[in-house]
C-alpha cells in the first residue's frame, strides 16, 4: 500500500533528479559529521549499535535484579529487550519512507511526523539530555573502572581520588573528539564493541566460576516498604538505560549507502537484528548470573563487587574503561553535528579544524566537569533511563509512526505501538522518582572532588 503524504512534492525529492542543492550546500554537509560520508558496511551499523548499547548499563543490571527480585527482573529484561528492537526497526523503516529522501537526525524525523516547529521541540530536547547525559555517565564509570584497575594491580600505591581517574579518561576524549565523522570512528567503535563483549563475558564467566555465595539472599534489596518501591522505579530506569541507542540509530544509518534499488534500511536492519541478538547474549547473562551469585549484596557496579582472581577482573575493568571512551565518542558525534551545524548554517561560521578543535573540546571539558562533580553512577543511570531514554526510545518512535502511517484503529499495528507508548509513559514516570531519591541520600554523604 503507498503511503500519500498531502502537500509533499514528490517530484522535487525523486532519485532521477539533479540535486538542488547549491554548491555551499553539498561543501557544507560534506564538511557535517553526519552527512560526511555514506561509504559504511552494514557491520559498520552493527558495531556501532553494540557500542552504544552495551555499556554502563550491562554492569548495573544484576544490582537491577536486586532491585526488582526474581521474576519483575526477568520480565523487565525481556520486555525491554523486545520493546526497544522493535522501535528501533521501526525507526529504521522510517529513514527513507519519502522515496528520494533521508531523514539523518532524529530531529529531522520528529520534523516530519509533527512539524518543523514543534517536532524540533518534541525531539532535540529530549535527545540532547540523552546525548549528555549518557556521555557524563561514561566519563564517571570509565574514570570508576581506571581506578578499580589501578587499586587492584598496585595495592601499596599511594591513593588517587576519582577526580583524577576521570581526567586521564578526558583526556582521549579531546583527541579522539577531532574524528570527523561516523566512519572515521569505525576503528573505535570495533574496538570498544569487543570491549564490550569481553567485559560482559568477564563479568558472567567470574560469577558463574564463583558459584552461588555463602549466605546469598534474593528478596528485595531495602527493607522498608518505601524504599522497596523506589529501588523499584530507580530499576525500571536502569533497564530502560541499558537497552537504548535510538538516540543515534538515524545517524548511524545515515552513513550507510543507498540506492533506488537498494535501500539503506536493508544493511541497517541486517546490522541491528545481528547486534541485538549480541547484546542479548551479553545482557542475559550477566544480570541473570551476577543476581544468581551475590543476591542482594551485589554492587551498583558487578566489576566492584567481584574480586578475585585479581588478574582477571583488572583485565575486566581496563576494557570497560577502553569501551567506553569509544561509546563517548558515538554519542557525541551527534552532539558535534548539532554544533556544527548552528555555527556553520546559522552562524555563517566558516569550515574550519580550528572551529572544530574548540566547539568539541569545549564539550568534552564541560561534561568531564560535571561527571567529576556528581559521580552519583547508580543513581543517574535510574534517572535518565526514566526522565529522558524511556521517551526517546519507547515512546516517540511509536508515536511518530502512528501520526505518519496512521494505521486503523485496534489493528495490529496500532495496538502493539499503543503498548510500547504506554509502557514508556510509566517508565518516564516512575524511574525519575527513584534515581532521583537516590541521588539525593548519597549526595548527603558525598563530599565533593574527593
Amino acid at each position: 500500500m503507498e503511503i500519500e503524504f498531502p502537500g509533499y512534492d514528490w517530484k522535487k525529492y525523486n532519485n532521477d533528479n539533479v540535486d538542488e542543492r547549491s554548491a555551499e550546500e553539498r561543501a557544507i554537509d560534506d564538511w557535517l559529521p553526519i552527512t560526511a560520508s555514506r561509504k559504511a558496511r552494514w557491520w559498520f551499523s552493527t558495531l556501532h549499535i553494540i557500542t552504544a548499547v552495551v555499556g554502563a548499563g550491562v554492569l548495573s543490571l544484576p544490582y537491577a535484579m536486586s532491585e526488582l527480585g526474581w521474576g519483575a527482573g526477568a520480565a523487565a529484561l525481556v520486555i525491554s529487550w523486545m520493546i526497544t528492537l522493535y522501535t528501533l526497526l521501526i525507526m529504521v523503516h522510517m529513514h527513507e519512507m519519502v522515496p528520494g529522501e533521508r531523514f539523518d537526525r532524529y530531529h529531522e524525523l520528529g520534523q516530519r511526523a509533527f512539524g518543523d516547529k514543534l517536532g524540533l521541540w518534541i525531539v532535540l530536547p529530549q535527545q540532547l539530555v540523552c546525548l549528555v547525559g549518557v556521555n557524563i555517565v561514561y566519563m564517571i564509570t570509565g574514570g570508576q573502572s581506571l581506578k578499580k584497575f589501578h587499586d587492584l594491580v598496585c595495592k601499596d600505591c599511594k591513593h588517587i581520588k576519582l577526580t583524577y581517574f576521570i581526567m586521564i579518561v578526558s583526556s582521549a576524549h579531546f583527541v579522539l573528539s577531532q574524528l570527523s565523522s561516523f566512519n572515521s570512528i569505525s576503528g573505535v567503535s570495533l574496538a570498544a564493541a569487543v570491549m564490550s563483549i569481553s567485559y560482559s563475558t568477564v563479568a558472567w564467566g567470574a560469577s558463574l566460576g564463583k558459584g552461588v555465595q555463602p549466605n546469598v539472599h534474593y528478596g528485595l534489596r531495602s527493607k522498608t516498604t518505601a524504599g522497596a518501591v523506589f529501588d523499584f522505579f530507580s530499576a525500571l530506569g536502569t533497564v530502560a538505560f541499558a537497552n537504548s541507542c535510538h538516540n543515534v540509530v538515524m545517524e548511524i544509518q545515515a552513513s550507510l549507502p543507498s540506492t533506488p534499488d537498494r535501500p539503506s534500511e536493508k544493511p541497517m536492519w541486517k546490522g541491528a537484528i545481528v547486534a541485538y541478538v549480541i547484546v542479548a547474549l551479553c545482557y542475559f547473562p550477566v544480570a541473570l548470573i551476577g543476581y544468581w551469585t551475590y543476591g542482594v549484596t551485589v554492587d551498583e557496579n558487578i566489576l566492584i563487587t567481584l574480586q578475585r582472581p585479581k588478574w582477571l577482573v583488572a583485565m575486566a575493568n581496563m576494557f570497560v574503561a577502553v569501551h567506553l571512551i569509544g561509546g563517548y565518542q558515538l554519542y557525541a558525534m551527534p552532539i558535534y553535528d548539532m554544533t556544527e551545524i548552528v555555527l556553520v548554517k546559522k552562524l555563517k561560521f566558516k569550515q574550519t579544524w580550528y572551529l572544530r578543535f574548540v566547539t568539541r573540546n569545549t564539550y568534552v571539558a564541560l561534561t568531564m566537569f560535571i561527571a567529576i562533580t556528581f559521580p552519583f553512577f547508580g543513581s543517574l543511570v535510574g534517572f535518565f533511563g526514566g526522565f529522558a531514554y524511556a521517551p526517546n526510545s519507547f515512546i516517540l518512535p511509536c508515536i511518530m509512526w502512528l501520526a505518519i502511517y496512521q494505521p486503523r484503529r485496534f489493528s495490529l499495528s496500532w495496538l502493539v505501538n499503543w503498548v510500547c507508548i504506554l509502557v514508556g509513559v510509566l517508565l518516564m514516570v516512575v524511574a525519575p522518582i527513584g534515581g532521583l531519591r537516590q541521588i539525593i541520600f548519597q549526595a548527603r554523604t558525598y563530599q565533593f572532588y574527593n
